[in-house]
Order: C-alpha cells, then sequence, then structure tokens
C-alpha cells in the first residue's frame, strides 16, 4: 500500500528526532572524553614527561647536564640479551641525547663503545661512566668531525684501543631555526654541511677499511628529511641527503657485506633543540605531535640496537626507519 503523505512526513519526522537521540549520545560522549583527548597518551614502561616545560635556551653546542627536565636515557626496563656481545662501536655524537642512550644500550648488550663529542667534557665524563657500569669500556675522544683528518685519526684510535671496528653511529648534528631564506648566512651554511654531511661521509670512508663481514653502519636521519622543515631549510637538505647517502652506501658496501641503515627520528628531548630554538618554543617542544610530547632518548636507542645487532636485522640494509610519535 503506498504511503499517505502524512505517513512519509510523520516518518521523516521519527527518523529525524533517532538521528538527534543518536547525535545527543555522541555529543554527550565527546565532551566526556575532551579531557582525555587534550592529555598526552602514555605509552611507553614508564612516565614520560609533556610539554610545557621550562623555558629554556642552551649556548651551542649544548650540556645535556644544563637541561631541564633531564632527558631519559638509561632505559632501566631494557634488559640485554648479548645482541652485541664482544663487538665495537663508534659513535658520534655521543656524549649526550640519541648518542649517550643509544652508548648506554650498546653496552648493555655486551659492547664496548668510543664516543666523538665536541668540548663538552661533562657530558661525555658522565657517558663513559654510564658505559662502564655497564660492564664495558668506552674511549672518549674530542674533535671536530667536519675534519677528515679527525675522522680519520677517530676510527684508527677506536680500532688500535679494541683491536676492531663493528659498528659506526654516525650521530653528529649542527642545526639553526631560521625565519626566512635570506637569514641563512654562508658561514651557517657552511657549518651545517659540513657537519652534517661532511662527517658523516668522513667517517664512514675511515670506518669501512677497518670493518669485516657483518658490521654496520648506522646514520641518524630526521623527520625533517622526509616531510621538510620551513624554519631548518639547510637541516633538512642534508638530512634528506643523510638518507639518499645510507641507500647509495648500503648498496656500494654490500658486497662487502657491511650493512647500512638509518633512523629518522621526530622531535627528541635532547641538548639539540634548546641549543637552538628560543626559550619560549623550547617549552612548547613536541607537543604538535599526535604523541603530543617529544620522544626521550631511550625511546630511540632500541632502534639502533634493532640495526646494530646482525642476530636481528641481517636482511635489512639501505633501510630509513622513521620514529616520529605518530605523524
Amino acid at each position: 500500500m503506498a504511503q499517505t503523505a502524512k505517513s512519509r512526513g510523520q516518518a521523516g519526522k521519527d527518523t529525524a528526532a533517532r538521528q538527534r537521540v543518536i547525535q545527543a549520545k555522541v555529543d554527550k560522549d565527546a565532551g566526556n572524553d575532551s579531557k582525555a583527548n587534550d592529555e598526552a597518551p602514555q605509552t611507553g614502561a614508564r612516565i614520560y614527561p609533556v610539554p610545557p616545560f621550562p623555558k629554556q635556551h642552551l649556548k651551542k653546542p649544548g650540556i645535556e647536564a644544563r637541561l631541564d627536565p633531564a632527558p631519559m636515557f638509561d632505559a632501566p626496563f631494557y634488559l640485554g640479551s648479548k645482541k652485541l656481545d664482544g663487538r665495537v662501536a663508534l659513535i658520534s655524537g655521543g656524549d649526550s641525547g640519541i648518542g649517550r642512550a643509544v652508548a648506554v644500550l650498546f653496552a648493555r648488550e655486551g659492547a664496548d663503545v668510543a664516543i666523538i663529542h665536541l668540548d663538552e667534557k661533562q657530558d661525555a665524563g658522565k657517558t663513559k661512566a654510564l658505559v662502564e657500569k655497564e660492564g664495558r669500556q668506552c674511549l672518549v675522544i674530542a674533535g671536530d668531525v667536519r675534519k677528515k683528518i679527525f675522522c680519520r685519526d677517530a676510527v684508527a684510535k677506536t680500532a688500535e684501543a679494541f683491536g676492531k671496528l663493528d659498528v659506526l653511529v654516525n650521530n653528529s648534528a649542527f642545526q639553526l631555526h631560521v625565519k626566512n631564506i635570506e637569514d641563512i648566512s654562508e658561514e651557517h651554511f657552511d657549518e651545517t654541511i659540513r657537519t652534517n654531511l661532511h662527517g658523516y661521509f668522513f667517517l664512514a670512508q675511515a670506518a669501512v677499511q677497518r670493518m669485516k663481514p657483518g658490521s654496520a653502519i648506522i646514520n641518524t636521519g630526521s623527520v625533517t628529511g622526509l616531510m621538510g622543515s620551513k624554519h631548518l631549510l639547510d637541516y633538512s637538505m642534508t638530512k634528506g641527503g643523510i638518507h639518499a647517502f645510507t641507500r647509495a652506501l648500503a648498496a656500494n658496501l654490500l658486497p662487502r657485506g657491511i650493512r647500512v641503515n638509518a633512523v629518522a627520528p621526530g622531535p627528541v628531548w635532547t641538548p639539540l633543540n634548546p641549543a637552538d630554538k628560543a626559550a619560549k618554543d623550547v617549552s612548547k617542544f613536541g607537543a604538535d605531535t599526535p604523541m603530543k610530547r617529544p620522544a626521550q632518548p631511550e625511546e630511540i636507542a632500541p632502534a639502533y640496537v634493532f640495526l646494530a645487532s646482525p642476530h636481528c636485522s641481517s636482511y635489512i640494509t639501505g633501510e630509513i626507519l622513521p620514529i616520529v610519535g605518530g605523524y
């Protein structure tokens, strides 16, 4: 039987009423969840700090001991299982931040470690003590990775101290935010290029002469090399270059049994950014990620263990591993 105009009108009213009931429930649930949605999700083994942080600006190259809150690097719930037993690793920028966290976990996995730093003696000394606390040896080397002769000497010192070199972690970096491309001076541009690209190339070039099949090189890339950053033009350029270098070098060294990969972190709470951004911006660092906070170094370091260990990643080379907090 065909619906009358009256019955069709009633059906429409009934449907509209039903939809309003559904809408009201959703609105109520959204209101109840609004506070939770504004909070940073905690997905780790312990509670990690969230912005806002104290406003602070560090002088280059940045001392981790002066950072508030202190970066979390020791991964107390991470248990070593001999993934790097008897191996030797050289880590540039190993005094603080990601480099320190990697040094600690490498030692926990059985590796002796050499770290390169610029002039952060206090931070480097603490990292050395942390490695030794894990029962392994640590060699501290101060110098400038922009210089080919220094990179060659750092590799030689590591090999002489420990008898070999199995893992190179290229991690040193220079960055400074600027508003406009015209604000980047030639000196600024050169500092970024030479630190972030020349340093990686020279260390790799020297390291491979000491490495045997089963060795690994791990480069620290960045989300900026994947997505760009409008206020880090030169830095983004170098990180994209590091990603390309990683893939090219992986192909070049595969016949020699040396794997090459990169980790591309998003924002990480290290001295790098507080020694770069204005204090007010440091306070909000990492808040714009889906995690609503920066990573802590201990959340990034296990990826380096994974890529360094032939037990874990023997079939992985030329890869870029993003750890970007849900971007």
